[in-house]
């Protein structure tokens, strides 16, 4: 992002992106609590902008790790209350409860399933700079998250991986690599994540064409 801060402290509107991400979740009937995994350095920063924004379900601020499914794990080993846990991106603001609710219901039925969006793109593997094949793009998805599983799921999936050094690309391909099935669920297109400064003005434009915030 360029930003010199942490892209969750950016501000849109005048709101930090991580307080329009927790604003989701607060809102939420579903929800019963939130983790939040941070940069302990960031802590205090952190706990103000909770107290400011009046932010009432996060109920524990946890240490990340070096990679992030560390850090999702150090969230997981202090989850204590519910069946079911969704995993979120903080650069994340756009999810709707609606997604949120269409993923629980799915969970509760599977143990495990993902928001996606099928790609829209043309697709091409590339090597060293060269076109090596046009992939076809009708099985194509671009996964988002939320990301849910059933607690007991996605706690074993993530030990077995520590305990075999093996690092996923995100927290349903450890699922995935126990021979679980993973349910897609359509997303929407909205559900950016924030990863670029052009993704800064997408953002502003879902905001006005909201106007719900």
């Amino acid at each position: 992002m360029n930003a010199g801060i942490n892209k969750q402290f950016i501000e849109l509107e005048g709101v930090p992106v991580i307080i329009h991400t927790l604003r989701v979740f607060e809102r939420d009937d579903f929800c019963r609590g939130i983790v939040l995994v941070i940069n302990d350095q960031e802590r205090d920063q952190f706990v103000r902008m909770l107290h400011c924004f009046e932010i009432k379900k996060v109920n524990a601020l946890v240490s990340g790790g070096e990679e992030r499914q560390q850090s999702v794990y150090n969230g997981l080993k202090v989850v204590n209350d519910g069946h079911i846990v969704l995993i979120h991106d903080g650069a994340r603001p756009f999810v709707t409860i609606k997604k949120i609710h269409e993923l629980v219901h799915a969970t509760k039925e599977t143990g495990a399933a993902v928001l996606a969006v099928p790609v829209k793109d043309t697709m091409k593997q590339v090597v060293d700079g060269h076109i090596e094949k046009t992939v076809d793009r009708s099985s194509l998805w671009a996964v988002q998250t939320p990301q849910a599983f059933s607690m007991s799921l996605i706690l074993n999936a993530h030990e077995r991986a520590k305990k075999e050094r093996f690092i996923g690309t995100d927290d349903a391909s450890l699922v995935e690599r126990m021979g679980h099935r993973v349910v897609i669920v359509e997303g929407e297109y909205t559900n950016i994540k924030l990863t670029t400064p052009e993704d800064l003005l997408f953002a502003e434009a879902i905001l006005r064409a909201r106007g719900d915030r």
